[in-house]
């Protein structure tokens, strides 16, 4: 038998063991759960309030993110090296990913020279954002933890894309973009007759151009909802499979059950879908720029 296959059944016996061990000692007795909502896994508590406006768990995130892809853009700028080294080479195949993949892909040379930045910051900051979202941090003030007389936010995972508001602010932000270089490069009556396919003339172009510009609004949603809907639903996903399920149905036998694919999840969420959920949110915007000043529809 090979070590990987002794490891896998290693692993299994542990669980099976664990799970053996679990049902002895407190059996299938169901428990009422009046304490657990998972719905508070993404409240958002003030932290400090200043004015109007208040910082909380997600202003964290952002700010961490926000940092992270600055310095990230700073290192690609300033730190290349003619030997590159482990670590540029993983920059430069992203800066590669970035620059010829997402944009250069999806718009000409003199677009992609020019919003290149925008997109990779975008790109970078979406995928940060992600990532961050799998790391426990001790932001859960809910629950919190004594360490020598010092009340501790107990550790929890959150992600600030798993809050509309970012993805619907991130996306509005692409649609001013691609609406405004639409607008410069034919001017406001050439980019709206742009909507309208080629070769449509007559009345026949009334009903299609409603149904692009509704369509060009839905852009919105697309973008917003769908990194929005993942991440969360992602971290919801997570939450039940590692234990909270379990805590819902008053099964504590069933916690250790579900456990493996928890950590499955997770992993499955950290290594593919944050990046990719990043990778589609710049690559449609990079098309959205490229597609407004294109000559033909």
């Amino acid at each position: 038998m090979s070590s990987r296959n002794k490891v896998l059944l290693g692993i299994l016996g542990f669980w099976f063991v664990a799970l053996i061990t679990v049902i002895g000692i407190f059996g299938w007795a169901r428990l009422d759960n009046t304490e657990f909502a998972p719905q508070n896994e993404f409240k958002l508590d003030t932290w400090v309030e200043l004015g109007p406006f208040d910082i909380n768990k997600a202003v964290l995130y952002l700010v961490i993110a926000a940092l992270l892809t600055t310095g990230t853009m700073i290192y690609v700028a300033r730190r290349m090296q003619a030997k590159p080294n482990k670590v540029q080479t993983a920059v430069e195949t992203l800066y590669t990913l970035m620059r010829d993949n997402i944009t250069r892909g999806n718009m000409d040379d003199a677009m992609a020279r020019k919003w290149f930045p925008f997109i990779g910051a975008l790109f970078l900051f979406i995928w940060f954002s992600n990532l961050i979202g799998y790391i426990p941090l001790p932001t859960n003030s809910e629950e919190t933890i004594d360490i020598g007389g010092l009340e501790i936010p107990a550790f929890a995972i959150y992600a600030a894309t798993a809050n509309i508001s970012i993805p619907l602010v991130l996306a509005l932000i692409v649609f001013v973009s691609y609406t405004v270089e639409g607008i410069r490069a034919k001017g406001v009556i050439g980019y709206f007759k742009s909507l309208v396919p080629e070769g449509v003339s007559g009345a026949g172009a009334i009903p299609l151009f409603i149904l692009e510009l509704v369509s060009n609004l839905m852009r919105l949603l697309s973008l917003s909802v769908r990194l929005f809907a993942n991440i969360l639903a992602g971290h919801l996903i997570i939450l039940f499979m590692s234990g909270g399920l379990a805590v819902l149905l008053g099964l504590e036998a069933l916690g250790v059950f579900l456990l493996p694919a928890g950590v499955a999840l997770f992993i499955f969420e950290l290594g593919l879908v944050a990046s990719l959920q990043a990778f589609i949110f710049a690559t449609l915007s990079a098309i959205y720029l490229g597609g407004a000043v294109a000559e033909h529809h």
